[in-house]
């Protein structure tokens, strides 16, 4: 389910201690889907969540999300930071790309900004790891999530952490998780775009 590009952490007999495990710097999407993949992935790494979503319109739906994040942070003990929420420089990034279907190419450049993001941050704090939450979406394609981060470890420094979080049902973990922790789901992935398509096929 998770594959590390080098060396891995996960090659041993025996648990590491808190003390001793790599830091992870984890792009988070949203608190939900944040859940399991904190669950999974804590494991091997001391994650610390980085929730940077430009995309999300409008903005109370950002900060809806926002505090979602917050709670659940504040209710697994996780560290995070909240990254610059820049609505305008978003739509810039994937201007010309209006019109693509959700999955398409605007969604791609999507993926590739928050990634690059999380890489630069991941290697001002000196971490050694980055990951998302990304692929635990039903509709996110690992196979073009993945690529993506590894390209940006590769610029960076940052290892990328990959995987398909969905499968070995991740997905229903994580709906199972973010029930307990009573934490808000939302109905489009976040930006207006994703929000238009929602709308039509009510």
């Amino acid at each position: 389910m998770v594959s590390v590009d080098g060396p891995s952490p996960t090659s041993r007999t025996c648990p590491l201690s808190s003390e001793m495990k790599p830091d992870l710097l984890l792009h988070i999407c949203c608190a939900p889907c944040a859940t399991c993949v904190v669950e999974l992935l804590g494991s091997d790494f001391r994650v610390h969540g980085f929730f940077y979503n430009p995309n999300i319109h409008p903005e109370e739906e950002y900060e809806r999300r926002l505090e979602a994040v917050r709670k659940y942070a504040e209710a697994v003990d996780l560290d995070w930071e909240e990254g610059p929420y820049e609505p305008e420089g978003w739509f810039s990034y994937v201007r010309e790309h209006e019109d693509e279907p959700e999955g398409g190419a605007r969604c791609s450049l999507c993926y590739r900004l928050r990634l690059e993001e999380t890489a630069r941050r991941a290697r001002e704090l000196g971490f050694g790891y980055f990951a998302t939450t990304l692929t635990i979406g039903p509709n996110k394609k690992a196979r073009i999530i993945n690529p993506i981060g590894r390209e940006l470890g590769f610029k960076y420094g940052p290892t990328f952490v990959g995987g398909d979080f969905k499968k070995g049902k991740g997905f229903e973990r994580s709906v199972v998780l973010s029930r307990r922790f009573e934490l808000y789901r939302q109905d489009y992935c976040g930006c207006t775009f994703s929000l238009r398509e929602r709308r039509r096929s009510l």
